[in-house]
């Protein structure tokens, strides 16, 4: 619930001010006279191009998955990163009897073997089945893994593949005749899981495969979930036969029990298992090899979330011992930033000082040196080349719209910016950390593929999207005017898109956008998504269109971001409420036609507001929302607000369940009944709760649907007409000076 360039547009400038917006873009985005229209948005018109995801190779070469329409051959071929160019096919599905193609592939450590996979059946948000195959490169010789299996990984000497099969652990073989062997045998659907996440780990602590082998493959460490406590929650899913199929699976929300998850150690040797006590925890929601063969090191967290340990455990002795603890009077976030050096220290990112940084520690847990520091957030680490004994991060340094990729000493010293300064760059670095591919764009400029030594020097522009800024040269489309707006104390970062034949002298309906969720951030100078191509086609049909980040977004600092910590939602929507009202002094604003919009955390966020701000605001649309935080999960909801039994003032004094007579205004609720993630209960709820007060709201139940919306043919366009049509009826046409809207 992310330098050396030529560029045709003039940068966008950030500058920060208190009310007053100043557009600090050309004046025109565009001089064409092109209508978006909904069609174009959804069908791809607009989409920019991309690269396929690589993959680094040891030295300076990497590997692409690419598809031949004419042969219909799908290949891995590698690339030289100094010039681009490819080498050689390594591998190509024509050649391969008994598999037409494949559509994921990963190398062994030698690079000599590669598991090919195909007909992927999708799970959950990360997760999904499929069918592998062991390819060796030298031979040429392909080999059946397994059917409807998961996670199939190969371990660091080459010789064995593990992976997990209806909850239960399987390591195969490669040099001793393809011998199976099974590692755990008690798993048992919505009861015990081995090797692999549950639904809340996999959503809220963004992982699926739960095993890890050691350095000389003699020990794969391994998590159990036992879920059978665990309440069950159901979903009927209408498909197309004449009864519909339920949908059951095991989902902990807020105050209810959570898997009892523990961690087990397996030899390869003795082919026995053993649990690894780790003192009091709730969650284990990362495990990491040190260089260390006999040394894993397991991350706990308490049920608050607010006091982790890292623990060293000795895989010869079944034992642990505390390596380093930290606590925080709101929340601890988790990442995959831990990094291990040769002599074992350790990199490990940290808000202890406020903002996110990178720290070095010893392998007792000393602390050698803070690497970053500064009123401004670390936003991804990269890693380290112990070469140069360089350091490799994405930041906000130069604003809280604008990514740079960085390098910096080990000890701190000799930071250089590697891209550019303005606008937002991610960098996909190669293995040896000696090139990486940055992708760069800003809110006028779509993004822009470069490759880049490790030094920072641009070496060649791979894409550059310049087709599609032509494209949209066509069309009439306005820029985005970044400010802030001092709401309650703070300067909240802004954007706002007016009418491309904006008029001073008129007043014009206003549409706020917002997601507003934790860490979260919609006010960054970058490159259009979606929303963005329907809010400027709103916006050329007379309106404005406005974000606000409020309190508790994300790129701030540790205590901008926890302020809404055991209130989640309550100053986050006081924050939209008078950011609408002070708009609404301007004087191009028309105070009478101001709406709000949302999707999951955003449409809480928007029928929050609608309801507690029914003096300013007069329209919402709700997509997918949480409706009462009861009904989430534990791991999300608990981090932010505790249980329900210790805050139950938290939960429900910002639930619009509990306060649905407040609707004064138009209403649009949208769900799909599907979603596994926020579920369709929570629209349920609040369509009882308007029944119950006697309210009138329009509502549009999607069957099936996920948490997205977006499977089926027409699904996104059907759902955009009919939030189009509604902004239309009670925004746009209700104000004077707006036409109606087209498409």
């Amino acid at each position: 619930m992310k330098k050396g360039i030529i560029l045709a547009t003039t940068l966008l400038l950030m500058i920060s001010c208190q009310e007053k917006t100043k557009t600090e873009t050309s004046s025109n985005f565009t001089t064409g006279t092109k209508e978006i229209t909904l069609e174009e948005i959804w069908d791809g018109t607009f989409s920019p191009e991309r690269m396929n995801s690589l993959n680094s190779m040891d030295g300076n070469f990497y590997t692409l998955l690419n598809y031949d329409k004419e042969t219909k051959a799908t290949t891995v071929d590698k690339y030289r990163y100094q010039t681009l160019e490819k080498v050689e096919t390594i591998v190509n599905s024509n050649d391969l009897k008994d598999l037409d193609g494949f559509s994921s592939y990963s190398f062994n450590a030698e690079e000599s073997s590669i598991i090919l996979g195909t007909d992927f059946k999708k799970i959950y948000r990360r997760s999904y089945t499929g069918t592998f195959y062991h390819y060796n490169i030298g031979s040429k010789k392909m080999t059946l893994i397994g059917k409807g299996i998961q996670e199939p990984t190969f371990s660091p000497d080459s010789k064995k593949i593990a992976y997990v099969k209806k909850n239960n652990i399987y390591i195969l073989s490669l040099t001793n005749g393809n011998k199976l062997t099974q590692v755990t045998k008690d798993g048992k659907f919505n009861s015990i899981i081995n090797g692999i996440t549950d639904w809340v780990y996999e959503e809220e602590f963004a992982f699926v495969r739960a095993f890890q082998w050691n350095k000389f493959s003699t020990h794969l460490a391994f998590l159990r979930f036992d879920e059978s406590n665990v309440p069950t929650f159901s979903m009927d899913m209408v498909g197309k036969g004449n009864y519909p199929d339920q949908q059951v699976f095991k989902y902990p929300k807020a105050g209810e029990k959570n898997a009892n998850v523990t961690l087990h150690m397996y030899s390869v040797s003795s082919k026995n298992s053993k649990k690894i006590a780790l003192g009091d925890y709730e969650y284990i929601p990362r495990i990491k090899w040190s260089n260390d063969d006999d040394i894993l090191v397991a991350t706990t967290l308490n049920r608050h979330q607010n006091n982790l340990k890292l623990h060293k455990v000795n895989a010869l002795r079944s034992s642990s011992t505390l390596l380093l603890e930290e606590t925080d009077k709101a929340y601890i976030d988790i990442t995959d930033n831990l990094t291990f050096l040769k002599d074992d220290s350790f990199i490990w990112t940290s808000e202890k000082d406020g903002y996110n940084h990178i720290y070095h520690y010893d392998f007792n847990g000393k602390l050698i040196n803070q690497i970053t520091k500064g009123d401004w957030e670390v936003t991804n680490y990269y890693g380290y080349n112990k070469n140069k004994k360089t350091v490799y991060y994405q930041s906000v340094e130069n604003g809280s719209t604008n990514r740079g990729v960085y390098s910096i000493g080990l000890d701190g010293k000799n930071k250089k910016l590697l891209t550019n300064e303005e606008g937002q760059s991610n960098a996909a670095f190669s293995k040896n950390l000696n090139f990486f591919i940055n992708t760069h764009s800003t809110a006028e400029i779509p993004p822009i593929y470069s490759l880049y030594s490790g030094e920072g020097k641009m070496l060649k522009v791979i894409k550059d999207n310049v087709a599609l800024k032509e494209k949209l040269s066509e069309y009439k489309m306005s820029p985005k005017e970044y400010s802030t707006i001092n709401i309650n104390g703070n300067d909240l970062n802004m954007w706002m898109v007016k009418p491309a034949d904006f008029d001073a002298n008129k007043k014009y309906p206003m549409l706020m956008f917002q997601y507003s969720g934790p860490g979260s951030q919609q006010v960054g100078n970058k490159w259009n998504a979606s929303n963005d191509y329907w809010h400027n086609m709103l916006a050329q049909q007379g309106m404005v269109v406005v974000c606000v980040d409020g309190r508790g977004t994300g790129f701030k600092g540790s205590d901008f971001k926890k302020s809404t910590y055991l209130n989640l939602v309550k100053y986050e929507t006081e924050d939209q409420i008078a950011s609408a009202k002070k708009l609404a002094e301007r004087p191009y604003i028309d105070e009478n036609n101001i709406g709000i919009w949302g999707w999951s955390f955003g449409g809480h966020m928007s029928t929050n507001s609608l309801l507690k701000g029914s003096d300013i605001f007069t329209t919402a649309i709700a997509v997918a929302p949480v409706t009462s935080w009861r009904f989430y999960d534990t791991v999300y909801t608990e981090r932010f607000l505790r249980t329900p039994q210790e805050n139950p003032g938290g939960y429900d004094d910002n639930s619009p369940v509990e306060y649905a007579d407040k609707l004064k205004g138009n209403y649009l609720l949208v769900h799909g009944t599907g979603d596994d993630n926020v579920h369709v209960q929570n629209s349920y709820r609040m369509i009882n709760s308007l029944i119950e007060a006697n309210k009138q709201f329009d509502m549009f139940i999607v069957p099936d649907r996920t948490h997205g919306i977006y499977k089926g043919k027409n699904t996104r366009l059907n759902l955009y007409t009919k939030m189009t049509k509604f902004v239309e009826e009670h925004l746009i046409n209700k104000s004077n000076t707006s036409t109606k809207i087209k498409g």
